[in-house]
C-alpha cells in the first residue's frame, strides 16, 4: 500500500516508518523539518509542512493523492515556540479525518497514548482524547493504538532521561509514582503495521501495554542493570524538588528546545501508566513483550553506557556556555575603565580602548544569550569558537607579557571555545 505518516520521523514513527518498508509498502513520512530524516531513511518520500499550517481538510487533501492508509505517529509533549499541542494533535488531526473521508482513504491508525481522554487532566491527554473521539466519529475503517512507556534500542525523550536516570552514580532520586506499564518500541511498530494491514479487527482501541505493571523504581533497577552498572541506592526527594526541576525543563521549553523533563511528563508520571492488554491480547493471540524481553533491545553495550552517562551534561554544557559569556560581557561592562586602561598602556587611544572594550562586552552578551535558545544555539556556539580564537590571538599579539607563559591563553580562554565546540557537535542530539 501507499502509506503517509505524518510524524514518520519521531521515535515511534521512525520505527513505523522502518516496519512499513520492510513489508514491502511504499512510504511518505510528513514533518515539520525532515532533512535528517531524508538521510536516515531515503527509502521513503518525505514531505515538509508544519502540522500547524494544515488545519482544514482543503489544506491535507494535495497531500492524499495516491495515499491506500494513514498512520498518524505525529505529536507534541507541551506548548512551545512553534509548538500548539491543540493544533498539532486536534484540530489538524480532525482536518485530516475529514480530508480521508473526502478523499476515500478508509483505512487510519492513529498512534495515541493511555490515559488519552477530551476530560483528562494535562493537555497533551486531552488534545489526544480530543482526536481519538473524533476519529471513533468518522466513517474510516480506524484503529486507535494506545503504547504505555515506550522503550527500545532507540532513546529519546522519557526513555533517554530513564536511561540517564539509571546511570547515575551513588544514589537515584526518584519522585512517587504509581505502577507503569512498558511496551517495546518494536511491539508498537508490529502492531500498526498489523492494523494498517488489516490483520487486527477495525474499529477497535487497543491499549499496547504489557500483561504486568511495575514500579518506577523496578524499571529503573532493571534498565541499569541491563546498562551493565551495578546496583544503587534510591532516594526518595520531595515532590517539590521535582517541580521545580521540570518546571526548569519548560523555562527550556520556552527557549526552543524539548527536553524530556517538563512538568507534562512529571504529570504523568505522577498519575500512572497503566492500561488493558487484554483486548490487544485477544485480538492478537499473544500477549506483548514483558519488561525483562523488552530491555533486552537496549543493550549494554560502551555506547549506550555513554549515551546514558553523557544525556544530563548536554544541558549543563549549554547553561555554563551562556552564563560564562553573559557574565564576562557584563564585568566588561561594569569594569570599562580598567580594561580601557590595560589597552591604554598597550598602545590604544583612548577612543579605540573604549571602542575595543563595549564592543567586546556586548559581543560576549549577545553570544552568551544567543547559546540559550535553540534557533539560535549553533550560531552562538560558531561565533564563540571564532571569538576565542580573535581573544587569543589578539592577546598574544598586543599582551607581550602572555608570552611568558606560553600557556596562559590557553589555560584561560581554550576551555571556552572547546566547550562551544562540544555544543555545536551535539546541537542536534535529543
Amino acid at each position: 500500500m501507499r502509506i503517509l505518516v505524518p510524524g514518520g520521523y519521531g521515535l515511534i514513527g521512525s520505527a513505523i516508518v522502518s516496519a512499513l518498508l520492510a513489508a514491502g509498502h511504499e512510504v511518505t513520512g510528513l514533518g515539520r523539518s525532515v532533512g535528517q530524516a531524508r538521510l536516515r531513511e531515503p527509502r521513503a518520500r518525505w514531505l515538509q509542512h508544519d502540522l500547524q499550517d494544515l488545519v482544514s481538510a482543503e489544506a491535507w487533501r494535495p497531500l492524499l493523492d495516491d495515499v491506500d492508509a494513514v498512520i498518524n505517529a505525529a505529536g507534541v509533549l507541551q506548548d512551545g515556540p512553534g509548538d500548539d499541542v491543540m493544533v498539532t494533535q486536534s484540530l489538524a488531526m480532525v482536518a485530516l479525518f475529514e480530508a480521508c473521508e473526502q478523499a476515500g482513504v478508509k483505512r487510519f491508525v492513529q498512534i495515541s497514548a493511555v490515559g488519552a481522554s477530551p476530560d483528562a487532566a494535562t493537555v497533551f491527554m486531552r488534545s489526544k482524547g480530543i482526536a481519538d473521539e473524533a476519529l471513533e466519529g468518522s466513517s474510516l475503517d480506524w484503529t486507535i493504538l494506545r503504547p504505555g512507556l515506550v522503550l527500545g534500542s532507540s532513546a529519546y525523550g522519557g526513555s533517554a532521561l530513564l536511561h540517564a536516570l539509571a546511570s547515575l552514580p551513588g544514589f537515584i532520586p526518584l519522585p512517587p509514582a504509581p505502577s507503569i506499564r512498558s511496551v517495546a518500541l518494536d511491539d508498537v511498530a508490529a502492531t500498526a503495521l498489523a492494523a494498517v494491514e488489516a490483520r487486527l479487527p477495525h474499529r477497535r482501541i487497543y491499549d499496547l501495554v504489557e500483561d504486568r505493571a511495575h514500579s518506577l523504581r523496578d524499571i529503573v533497577a532493571a534498565l541499569r542493570a541491563r546498562l551493565g552498572l551495578p546496583p544503587a541506592r534510591f532516594a526518595r526527594w520531595p515532590l517539590w524538588i521535582f517541580r521545580l526541576g521540570f518546571c526548569l525543563g519548560d523555562l527550556a521549553g520556552l527557549l526552543g528546545w524539548r527536553p524530556p523533563m517538563r512538568t507534562t511528563s512529571l504529570d504523568q508520571i505522577l498519575s500512572g501508566i497503566d492500561g488493558d492488554p487484554t483486548p490487544l491480547g485477544a485480538a492478537n493471540g499473544r500477549s506483548l513483550k514483558a519488561l525483562p524481553e523488552i530491555l533486552e533491545a537496549v543493550g549494554g553495550t560502551v555506547r549506550e553506557r555513554w549515551f546514558a552517562r553523557l544525556f544530563l551534561l548536554k544541558p549543563v554544557i549549554i547553561a555554563t556556555l551562556g552564563l560564562f559569556w553573559l557574565l564576562s560581557g557584563l564585568i566588561g561592562l561594569f569594569a570599562a575603565d580598567q580594561a580601557e586602561v590595560v589597552l591604554t598602556i598597550r598602545g590604544f587611544s583612548p577612543a579605540m580602548a573604549a571602542l575595543f572594550v563595549l564592543g567586546g562586552a556586548i559581543v560576549d552578551i549577545l553570544l552568551g544569550a544567543g547559546i540559550f535558545w535553540r534557533r539560535t544555539m549553533p550560531a552562538a556556539a560558531t561565533g564563540m569558537i571564532g571569538v576565542t580564537l580573535a581573544y587569543l590571538l589578539a592577546g598574544s599579539l598586543f599582551t607581550p607579557d602572555l608570552w611568558l607563559d606560553p600557556l596562559g591563553p590557553f589555560l584561560k580562554t581554550l576551555p571556552a571555545a572547546v566547550l562551544a565546540l562540544v555544543a555545536l557537535t551535539i546541537k542536534d542530539a535529543r
